[in-house]
């Protein structure tokens, strides 16, 4: 259940993203939702072998390349997903930021709320 809400949530941050970064568009509010989604699952299934296989430039980068990793993979999304669209590599490196920075409020505010 918390995995769908992540989705979801991936989904409002695209949404959001699109009102805030110039050359990232999205055709309609339910395309955001799917580009949410599919952006999930490209974070939980490509994103982890990208990364163990741009290791040596993550660890000379001091960690900086994996910003480089997101946009990749939000290039992806983009190519995968008809009706949302990112412009070249710049939008897609601000659109990235922006999705994980939206995406860890939203989820920090409404999923991992602590028990007491």
């Amino acid at each position: 259940m918390r995995f769908l809400a992540r989705l979801l949530l991936n989904g409002v941050a695209v949404l959001i993203t699109t009102y805030l970064i110039p050359g990232v568009t999205v055709a309609t509010p339910g395309a955001a939702i799917v580009a949410g989604i599919v952006l999930g699952f490209v974070n939980a299934l490509i994103r982890p072998l990208l990364i163990l296989l741009t290791l040596p430039a993550t660890i000379l980068t001091l960690g900086l390349f994996i910003f480089i990793i997101n946009a990749v993979c939000l290039a992806i999304v983009a190519w995968l997903v008809p009706g949302f669209s990112v412009a070249g590599f710049l939008p897609a490196l601000a659109g990235s930021i922006v999705i994980s920075l939206v995406s860890w409020l939203l989820s920090s505010l409404l999923i991992d709320k602590p028990s007491r």
